[in-house]
């Protein structure tokens, strides 16, 4: 608390500071400092607005107000995500003659209202409170460095504040909830009273997730003397009270340095049995007030020594209940005899030195006795030795106790012993029965009571060692509204443990989640199962399924579920399994996944190894069948789909199951994907290494017949990879282009195109987080057959033909065309094809990328005499006259670039010769192997960043572990020099004298 207590303080004279060093009423000037002085000594955002910082003269005459609304602390680093501290209203009233001196500032009040402070340590101690920067500033005397900014403060006021403390470490827990706290000293002094007052309507105390005190109210009035030169607080009038539990501290708490050193005693002011009652967790409700009680308790305790990031302090206490007896005025019997005697002692704050002693526990819940003790020491490794022992009748705690809206009947019996060490590997000799008979258990909750609950059962461990551990749950039986369900389980070792059990009856799932409801799921149905299996997990991690037997059959009838990761429900209507040592066969399923009716048979493998064993694959080969399947139901929606620790960083990526290696062979007759209409679609999925696999799915789509193999890769979350063949026939181009994005992105040309094409692509790639191929990833490569293709009113060919004057070019007819095309790096390369209009034969190639650029090359063979005046001049003056005067044909070279809603067309050489393929082979191969060797050098410097990164985590590591092994030679060597000193010591301790014995005297 030293540091909370310190970083408040220093936090409030930041904002004094800078409130004290600019004119006051100027408040954008005041931010200004403000975050100067914030940043300066802060290590963390505190965030607020320039029209939050209020100074007034009136609001608290005569004192100065200082204000801020709207406050808000946020942690750096560890806790860049963690909330400090959320203060609506903040306040001081400062004296204003101070504020004029300037030297020293004098706090008349400070009020919070409405805080939420939120204090966390990590594991490794880090607390997100030390926001404090340290001046590092070297001070060469105390009176000459002196600060120029001091500070008084008279006393504070919290209203209706809520504090949590959570220590991982520990760990250790603390809420409190509408606080309410005063406090007041005259902080000018450096020897003073601090009074404070502090109630709060509800406070938690948490100890390794166990809840210790639950919704308490507390009130404690706490006066401590203050030395702030030495650092010494001392407890004086105090008294603390935590329900009906009054208690006191003694002692000192001295913080010297960054150690806390504490000299502490408590005791319980009240020796009243119902004192103590009142803090047991379920028994202070409105109620207690009536509760007759006697009896009589002692409490106290200590806490002594030295805490630090490394150390702890020794301590302890102790409960002593004599003869005590509670009793609810509306129920019949009383809880007597009630006798508790325990201690938990620490002496030096080493937790394995911790000894918990119950020496005794008793007491008679109406005519049934409870008797338990237990004596533990140490805490990683425990030596125990405890017993218990109790025969109660159901019934009867009803009459003692009040159990809402419940009827228990039943005689639960437990002896249980348990003697020896705890650990990791090892555990005590115990030696546990317990036997419910009759039992019946009816509450208004339950849609019927369960009756006839029987239950043996035994755990037993003779040796210590883990694996001779033996859990036996020799017979279990219930009826749930006259439905029957029995079992039995018997299990031996705990390591590698083997099996033996069976279950047999009626599972009514919507009568038992109401009875016992899970936690962010809906779950209804019947099951009629009678399933018995026996083993050893050795043989079932290494799928020796010889040597396991398992069998049974399960009849499944209405079966819902839905669930918070899976809102779209699953329904099985009916379905038959069956099963033995390795297999389900599962015959006949109809249901539905959300909105879309399936029909699904086959078989289910190893699925005892993907049930009892980690890191296991479900094996199965089924075939499914759906009229209607809506693929849309069960993609992530990015802007509502909340996000796991597993898909929170690719948010919106559909994943592929770990851990499955599934066949399905699917035959549906339409499936709606985004906006598409699949019809007739079949062929196979595999499911395995989180990757789904096509093979040879067929569908029909937008009039075209398209057959699919590849594989969608979720290995990486963050960069999902496909692979894909397309084997597509007679497909619109307009109706592909407005389908398909990617269509859009790498050949926007087919927009343009009034026709049909077919092709064999393969195409690769990276998805993007919206689940839309990442362009500029692609690479492929394919045949694109042009069925018929008209082409008219496409800028490039008229601009072409513009530039030509050949207008046969401005309208004509592609038909039966194959083009090679490359995708390389996300740009598409077209490599050279011809096409002949009229008697103008064209060459045609280059490449467009995904930000719309295009660069092609096409080559014109033309009858010499159909170029006209201009352009023969201008080829003249690139070929020569001579060569145009003897020459039939003429080639002309034409660039094109620019975007295809804005190309650039233009001459860009020609040739008497008539090479026109062998002109655009030259310019496109070119284009070809410079996208290559980009790509290539892309490749490698990701490769090289890999690299880069694996060295430096290596060196860390080898860093990391010379560190260790330096600290543990430090360690040893200081252990040997401890041990020779004390060797010496004990050579050089004058040994005791011992005095003969008086053989005079007669002992009696």
């Amino acid at each position: 608390m030293k540091k909370v207590v310190i970083g408040f303080f220093i936090f409030l004279v930041v904002l004094l500071a800078a409130a004290a060093l600019v004119p006051l009423l100027f408040k954008d000037k005041i931010k200004q400092a403000l975050d100067k002085e914030i940043a300066k000594n802060i290590n963390a955002t505190v965030i607020y607005e320039t029209d939050d910082v209020s100074l007034s003269l009136f609001r608290d005459f005569p004192n100065m107000s200082l204000g801020v609304e709207d406050l808000m602390v946020v942690g750096q680093d560890s806790f860049a995500t963690d909330t400090l501290a959320i203060i609506p209203s903040f306040r001081m009233g400062l004296d204003l003659m101070s504020v004029i001196g300037g030297s020293q500032l004098k706090i008349n009040n400070i009020k919070l209202e409405n805080p939420t402070i939120r204090l966390l340590v990590l594991k490794s101690g880090k607390a997100n409170w030390d926001i404090f920067i340290p001046d590092t500033a070297t001070t060469v005397d105390a009176d000459t460095a002196a600060s120029d900014f001091r500070m008084a403060i008279k006393n504070w006021d919290i209203n209706n504040g809520t504090l949590f403390y959570d220590d991982l470490s520990i760990p250790f827990g603390l809420a409190a909830y509408n606080v309410q706290h005063t406090g007041s000293g005259d902080f000018e002094k450096s020897v003073f009273d601090m009074k404070s007052r502090t109630q709060a309507d509800r406070f938690v105390m948490t100890y390794g997730g166990a809840n210790y005190i639950e919704n308490a109210v507390l009130d404690a009035d706490v006066t401590m003397a203050m030395d702030l030169d030495r650092y010494l607080y001392t407890f004086k009038d105090n008294n603390i009270k935590i329900n009906e539990l009054p208690f006191q501290f003694a002692g000192t708490i001295l913080m010297p340095e960054d150690d806390i050193v504490m000299d502490l005693t408590f005791k319980a002011t009240n020796t009243d049995f119902r004192s103590v009652l009142s803090v047991v967790p379920g028994m202070y409700k409105d109620d207690f007030k009536d509760i007759k009680t006697e009896g009589t308790l002692s409490f106290d305790g200590y806490l002594k020594g030295r805490m630090n990031d490394t150390l702890m302090p020794g301590f302890g206490t102790t409960l002593k209940v004599t003869e005590g007896m509670f009793k609810y005025p509306d129920l019949p019997q009383a809880a007597r005899n009630i006798s508790v005697d325990m201690r938990i002692d620490n002496p030096d704050g080493d937790l394995e030195k911790t000894v918990i002693d119950v020496r005794k526990f008793h007491m008679d819940m109406g005519k049934n006795p409870i008797d338990a003790r237990v004596l533990v020491k140490g805490m990683e490794v425990m030596q125990v030795d405890g017993n218990l022992k109790a025969s109660i009748d159901l019934d009867e705690v009803t009459k003692v106790f009040p159990v809402e809206d419940m009827t228990l009947r039943g005689l639960l019996k437990v002896d249980a012993d348990a003697k020896g060490t705890y650990s990791e590997k090892s555990m005590p000799v115990i030696d546990a029965d317990m036997r419910l008979t009759n039992g019946y258990v009816k509450s208004k909750d339950f849609p019927a009571p369960i009756q006839n609950l029987n239950m043996v059962t035994n755990i037993l461990n003779k040796t210590g060692n883990t694996d001779d551990t033996r859990i036996n749950v020799e017979r279990f039986n219930m009826t749930l509204d006259g439905e029957p369900l029995e079992g039995r389980v018997l299990v031996q070792g705990i390591e590698s443990p083997a099996f033996d059990g069976q279950i047999k009856g009626i599972l009514d799932l919507t009568k038992l989640t109401k009875i016992f409801p899970l936690e962010d799921m809906t779950v209804s149905g019947r099951i009629n199962a009678n399933v018995a299996a026996k083993g050893k997990m050795s043989d079932v991690e290494a799928e020796r399924y010889n040597n396991v037997t398992a069998n049974g059959t399960m009849g499944i009838t209405n079966l819902n579920f839905v669930s918070k990761d899976m809102p779209q429900g699953m329904k099985i209507t009916s379905a038959d399994a069956v099963f033995n040592n390795e297999r389900i066969q599962l015959n006949n399923l109809r249901g539905f996944l959300g909105k879309s009716d399936i029909q699904a048979s086959g078989t289910l493998s190893n699925y005892l190894g993907y049930a009892l064993a980690d890191n296991q694959s479900l094996r199965g080969n089924f075939t499914l069948n759906s009229n209607n399947f809506n693929v849309n139901e069960w993609m992530v929606d990015e802007n509502t789909g909340q996000a796991t620790t597993a898909t929170s960083e690719a948010e919106g990526v559909v994943e592929v199951p770990d851990n499955l290696d599934i066949t399905l062979n699917v035959n549906a007759k339409q499936v709606l994907y985004d906006d598409l209409k699949l019809s007739n679609v079949g062929g196979r999925v595999l499911i395995k290494d989180k990757t789904a696999r096509l093979d040879g799915v067929k569908f029909n789509t937008l009039g075209g017949t398209f057959v699919t193999s590849g594989s969608y890769n979720t290995k990486d979350l963050k960069h999902p990879l496909f692979d894909m063949k397309l084997d597509v026939q007679n497909l619109s181009f307009k109706e592909a282009f407005n389908a398909f994005n990617t269509i859009k992105a790498v050949a926007p040309i087919a927009g343009l195109l009034d026709g049909t094409f077919s092709t064999n692509f393969n195409l690769a790639g990276e998805i993007g987080q919206d689940m839309t191929p990442l362009f500029s990833t692609l690479d492929g490569s394919g045949i694109v057959n042009v069925v018929k293709a008209a082409v008219r009113d496409v800028k490039i060919i008229d601009q072409i033909s513009a530039l030509t004057r050949f207008d046969e070019l401005k309208t004509f007819v592609i038909e039966n065309k194959k083009i090679d095309a490359q995708i390389i790096d996300g740009s598409l390369v077209i490599k050279p094809f011809d096409l002949k209009v009229g008697d103008i034969e064209m060459t045609v190639g280059g490449s467009n990328n995904v930000n719309g650029n295009i660069d092609y090359v096409t080559a014109l063979n033309v009858p010499a005499g159909k170029v006209g005046r201009e352009l023969n001049t201008r080829l003249g003056s690139l070929i020569g006259n001579e060569a145009l005067k003897t020459s039939d044909r003429i080639t002309l070279n034409l660039n094109i670039g620019g975007t295809l809603a804005d190309p650039r067309v233009a001459l860009a050489g020609g040739s008497a010769k008539g090479q026109a393929k062998q002109l655009v082979e030259s310019v496109v191969k070119s284009k070809v192997d410079e996208a290559k060797l980009q790509l290539e050098q892309r490749k490698q410097q990701l490769q090289d960043s890999v690299k880069n990164e694996l060295d430096r985590k290596r060196q860390e590591a080898e860093n990391k572990a010379r560190l260790e092994l330096e600290k543990k030679r430090q360690d040893a060597e200081k252990q040997i020099k401890k041990q020779a000193t004390d060797k010496i010591g004990d050579l050089l301790r004058p040994k005791p004298v011992t005095q003969p014995t008086d053989t005079t005297k007669k002992v009696n």
